[in-house]
């Protein structure tokens, strides 16, 4: 059948805010550089076509910059109207020019992200395939990994227990949190965790940025006897020189790479050797589009990928990296979607849903707190 030409004609923008249960407590918050996390702000972007095709993208924002996004969003969403919606690389370029004079990083192309994840969700459902079958998989289940339980606010008996929980669910890994201002209680919770988990279940530590240098080589040293999957974000996340160090110093893998917002902020990473696991983040480098090509890049460079939260996108795009990968596990996104992501044997299996495989929930509409709409219903 010949291709028909199609169109956006309609856009729909909203921001929601998704509470979180428990204060969530990381290194951040010990050291007084942030507030405990009680929510998280979602920009979502709803696409249909003159010919009826359906598009679910989203971005997000933690303590800061949900408002930001959306502002954004609105001021250049406009210009996607009466585009063909599977020009998705022209599009971004267009939206990328309408809001340029604020930059091409950071909440410029945040707000962007969702536009540019509902068009490739709707390219798949068009074409009745999971994304990551669009994309070209080369694997049907993700090594996955579970980080909800293990924030600094948890006791190691509650850390513990929701490992148990995790490992019995299917997940195949256990991340906790590390960068406490007493050094000696990070490693008295790591070599409990250890002990708990035996030697056979991964284990990584993540330090949120709060180590520097010298104490980042210092920890490191002394948490090689815990056989770590990886070390994550043990230094200032711009550090790409102290990386590079510490990866070379350390035997034990350094991961970093989610805070950083831009592919070419991520291209000096890559170009000074300075981790050998990268996390990127979809909706914080702009959108899929970005993403796939630092993923090259990163493939290019022979690194290992694990891509930081938002699992109903980036165990999708996880799926098409070259090399095995992991996928960050967090239920906290449970309450916004109707379906769950299946987790068996250690992985997270792909939905054979087509596009994403997600669709908002009536709760997500109600926590909607903003919303906006561009062309024709």
């Amino acid at each position: 059948m010949p291709y028909s030409p199609d169109a956006i004609r309609h856009l729909r923008l909203s921001t929601a805010t998704l509470p979180l249960a428990t204060p969530i407590s990381d290194a951040k918050v010990f050291t007084g550089r942030q507030r405990p996390m009680t929510e998280v702000v979602f920009l979502f972007a709803e696409i249909t076509t003159e010919q009826g095709h359906e598009g679910l993208g989203f971005s997000y924002s933690k303590r800061a910059g949900g408002p930001a996004q959306y502002a954004h969003a609105k001021e250049v969403a406009e210009a996607a109207i009466g585009e063909d919606p599977s020009d998705i690389a022209k599009l971004y370029t267009k939206l990328l020019w309408a809001g340029a004079s604020v930059g091409r990083s950071g909440v410029a192309t945040q707000a962007l992200a969702a536009i540019d994840i509902a068009l490739y969700d709707l390219k798949a459902k068009r074409a009745d395939l999971p994304l990551a079958k669009l994309l070209g998989a080369h694997r049907d289940s993700v090594r996955t990994y579970d980080t909800s339980g293990g924030f600094l606010h948890a006791s190691l008996d509650e850390v513990r227990e929701r490992a148990d929980r995790s490992l019995a669910e299917g997940i195949g890994g256990i991340k906790i949190k590390v960068g406490l201002p007493d050094g000696a209680e990070d490693l008295r919770r790591v070599a409990a965790v250890r002990e708990h988990l035996g030697p056979d279940v991964p284990l990584m530590v993540d330090a949120n940025q709060q180590w520097d240098r010298r104490t980042a080589l210092r920890m490191g040293r002394k948490l090689e006897e815990f056989d770590l999957g990886w070390i994550e974000e043990p230094l200032d996340a711009e550090d790409a020189e102290g990386h590079a160090a510490l990866a070379s110093a350390l035997d034990t893998p350094i991961a970093t790479g989610e805070m950083l917002a831009s592919v070419t902020e991520h291209e000096r990473l890559i170009a000074a050797r300075a981790c050998d696991v990268l996390q990127p983040d979809a909706p914080r480098v702009g959108g899929i589009t970005p993403f796939l090509k630092l993923a090259t890049l990163a493939d290019h460079a022979g690194l290992d990928l694990a891509p930081h939260f938002a699992m109903e996108i980036h165990l999708h795009l996880a799926a098409t990296y070259p090399r095995e990968t992991w996928v960050e596990h967090f239920d906290w996104l449970d309450p916004l979607f109707e379906e769950r992501l299946e987790t068996r044997d250690g992985r997270m299996l792909v939905p054979e849903r087509p596009g994403l495989g997600i669709t908002l929930t009536g709760q997500a509409r109600t926590w909607t707190t903003e919303s906006v709409a561009f062309g024709t219903a």
